[in-house]
């Protein structure tokens, strides 16, 4: 399995902007990678995937237009590019590679690796 480690998580402020990493261990150029994102007391919920390619992208409704997916698969890497962001955004954010190669899946079950997650907290 990849090994997935995150990072760029932090504290700010309603409004703010914040840009997670995550880093891949091996490459992982023929896989869809994926955000999910666990608030406390809610189960894990799908933020955004991209294509392996990188041409195709999926986002949650509740983050369209204010969050960016993007990946350079030189570096091994995935971005997630959070605008706008709103105290409801606040959790523990995970990147995962799908388990199987050019899909671009969003449910959780589907993704094979996951990293440790990297905390984003919003105030208001």
């Amino acid at each position: 399995q990849v090994q997935l480690v995150e990072s760029g998580g932090g504290l700010v402020q309603a409004g703010g902007s914040l840009r997670l990493s995550c880093a891949a261990s091996r490459t992982a150029s023929l896989y869809a990678m994926g955000w999910f994102r666990q608030a406390p007391g809610k189960e894990r919920e799908f933020v955004a995937a991209i294509s392996w390619s990188g041409e195709s992208t999926s986002y949650a409704d509740s983050v369209k237009g204010r969050f960016t997916i993007s990946r350079e698969n030189v570096k091994n890497t995935v971005y997630l590019q959070m605008n706008s962001l709103k105290p409801e955004d606040t959790a523990v954010y995970y990147c995962a590679v799908d388990a199987a190669p050019y899909g671009l899946g969003t449910r959780p079950e589907g993704f094979g690796s996951w990293g440790q997650g990297t905390q984003v907290t919003v105030s208001s």
